[in-house]
């Protein structure tokens, strides 16, 4: 398009994010016109993308990380065709595919949900990477970022990661209207500011006017053509630009406006532009997919083997048998053991350093290229990056995460490194799979099959050695558990997974010698958990005890109690867990002193088997 013709969209793309606004009675329509002639130039002159095959693997990618300026990405899909005037006109009510805030679940052209700022870029980041290391295409990547999101770490995280790897296939397009959401921004219009911070992560910045169409032109191409560097477009422009009653003002954000048919009219009224977006080139396939013949470690029974090294030689397995399947790391993985798939398929691991948003950011990016990642860190390290793993629920996106470390088990390191509370989190995620092998043979089989889930799939690995149970022939079926000691005599069920499950084997052995028979469950799926194994058991014994190396809240005890949760009556239950504050000590101190090793667990069945015969 020509520059009159860019004026021309910018100014439909404002009325129209106006109209969607205001027939919904709510919104964002400032902050959408801010970006309205930074949106029409991409749309007409830059982007490669066929709206009728969002998933062709040559098409340009473009995250709108200020997802509340949604009306101007749905006015946009309008204009280009995608979608008709009358379904924009149902933005934000039931039913309709236009959310407040965009999400891939709803439409097929989102790449990611981003109504939490701060995400956009981490994950267009992951895209990018997917593009030059994987992809090997020329696909480009283009993030339009407000300026009140420069303030989240993550996005800096990014663009240290984006620099580093020297993407030059990711352009950042930064709306810098100065106006947040309750007042001015940190550095309002000073563009300055924020080249000298993406020129020290070794960007190449652009800093222009907004609002002429042409010098956005220029910027976009100046981008494609920058070799060996993202670049960040630094825009400069007036939160709702051209009506004289919403520009540059304060205290308009999220709101409709209040005169919308004057505002049209000052804009110069209804327009019906189309644009023809640029098709993307023909590309190859983006990957081969793997033949299927997989041969995972396998380990005797009795062996001394550490979940984590199983995690770490599982997945250099899958790596083997499945082209598809990628790895990321924080910076940890000798300990998490995704060295070893590291050191097997280096073309297909990402080391993301100390910067866990990120990482998780990347494997999300990553995934919505087709592609299957794992991401590891220490378990307690997942905190930091938790509302990436929110969003990724939310986005749909099939991610797989483990968490190594976990627990009081750990030892000498001390509550820092801990992690007890990830059960909890990722339990409380929509649609995940929680899962937490004992040993080194149930751990192989749980990787593999993490691969083919869908939603968010986690595995808690230990960092201690602990002896093999099952044969390598052994099947664990996700929402399942197995049965590991059982008779007509059992006078209670003790429910463990993980560390906790060899103690609860040991004090089973302890009690049996007593003459008190106990059946034993190894809870290794904690979401979906198997209530059919967990019911019988009540039924049979009456009392249920479970026993777990993570927090008393929401973590292998709560899990057992949702089996019971559908109106029957709910069995005697006691929780046996970290309840304290760890300080430094041996793993086996640890346990005793949090109440979960095998002495405390009989200590506890025994009382338990006394009150049950007590007239």
């Amino acid at each position: 398009m020509n520059t009159d013709e860019l004026v021309e969209l910018g100014q439909q793309l404002r009325v129209d994010s106006i109209r969607a606004a205001d027939a919904a009675g709510s919104g964002h329509p400032t902050s959408s016109m801010s970006a309205a002639d930074l949106m029409a130039v991409l749309l007409a002159n830059h982007l490669r993308y066929d709206f009728d095959r969002p998933d062709h693997p040559g098409n340009d990618r473009f995250v709108l990380s200020k997802g509340h300026a949604s009306p101007l990405l749905y006015a946009a899909y309008k204009a280009a065709g995608a979608i008709d005037d009358e379904e924009l006109l149902t933005f934000r009510k039931l039913g309709s595919r236009l959310e407040g805030h965009p999400t891939p679940q709803r439409l097929p052209w989102v790449e990611t949900a981003t109504g939490s700022l701060g995400q956009g870029l981490p994950i267009g980041v992951g895209i990018a990477l997917a593009g030059k290391r994987l992809d090997r295409a020329d696909y480009r990547v283009w993030v339009l970022c407000g300026d009140s999101e420069m303030a989240e770490g993550s996005i800096w995280e990014a663009a240290e990661h984006a620099g580093h790897e020297q993407l030059d296939n990711l352009t950042l397009i930064v709306d810098v209207n100065r106006l947040g959401q309750r007042g001015p921004t940190r550095h309002g219009h000073d563009l300055d500011a924020y080249a000298r911070r993406f020129r020290a992560f070794d960007w190449h910045t652009v800093e222009i006017d907004g609002h002429d169409v042409d010098a956005v032109d220029r910027a976009l191409g100046e981008a494609l053509s920058t070799a060996g560097q993202p670049t960040a477009i630094l825009a400069r422009t007036l939160k709702g630009k051209g009506v004289q009653a919403t520009e540059d003002h304060e205290g308009l954000h999220g709101k409709p406006l209040k005169n919308a048919d004057e505002a049209i009219e000052e804009l110069g009224g209804l327009r019906d532009l189309r644009v023809q977006v640029h098709q993307p080139p023909p590309v190859r396939s983006p990957h081969a997919v793997g033949d299927g013949s997989l041969e995972l470690p396998r380990w005797d029974k009795g062996e001394e083997v550490a979940t984590r090294d199983a995690y770490g030689q599982a997945l250099a397995a899958l790596g083997t048998a499945r082209p598809d399947v990628v790895a990321l790391d924080g910076e940890v993985g000798d300990s998490t053991r995704s060295e070893f798939f590291a050191k097997e398929h280096p073309d297909r691991y990402f080391e993301c350093y100390i910067a866990e948003q990120q990482m998780v950011a990347a494997a999300v990016g990553i995934a919505r290229r087709g592609w299957v990642p794992y991401a590891s860190t220490f378990a307690a390290f997942l905190t930091r990056a938790y509302d990436f793993v929110r969003m990724a629920s939310i986005s749909g996106s099939g991610i797989n995460l483990n968490g190594s470390h976990a627990g009081v088990s750990i030892g000498q390191d001390g509550p820092s490194q801990m992690g007890l509370e990830d059960l909890a989190m990722l339990r409380a995620i929509h649609g995940s799979t929680v899962l937490y092998p004992s040993d080194a043979n149930q751990t192989a089989k749980l990787v593999a099959a993490m691969a083919d889930l869908d939603g968010i799939r986690y595995l808690r690995t230990s960092r201690g050695a602990s002896r093999v149970i099952y044969g390598p022939d052994e099947e664990f079926p996700v929402g399942g558990s197995k049965v590991l000691r059982s008779s007509d005599r059992d006078r209670l069920t003790i429910v463990a997974a993980g560390v906790t499950l060899h103690e609860a084997l040991a004090a089973a052995e302890a009690l049996d010698q007593e003459g008190i028979q106990v059946r034993v469950i190894d809870l290794y799926s904690v979401k979906p958990v198997d209530r059919n194994t967990l019911r019988r058991a009540a039924e049979d014994t009456g009392c249920l005890l479970t026993v777990e190396d993570h927090r008393e809240e929401g973590g292998l005890g709560d899990a057992v109690l949702d089996a019971f949760l559908d109106g029957r009556p709910v069995p005697r239950l006691v929780r046996l867990a970290v309840r304290t504050m760890p300080g430094s000590a041996s793993p086996a101190e640890q346990l005793h002193a949090a109440g979960i090793d095998a002495e405390s667990i009989a200590v506890s069945a025994r009382l338990l088997v006394e009150r049950a015969v007590v007239p």
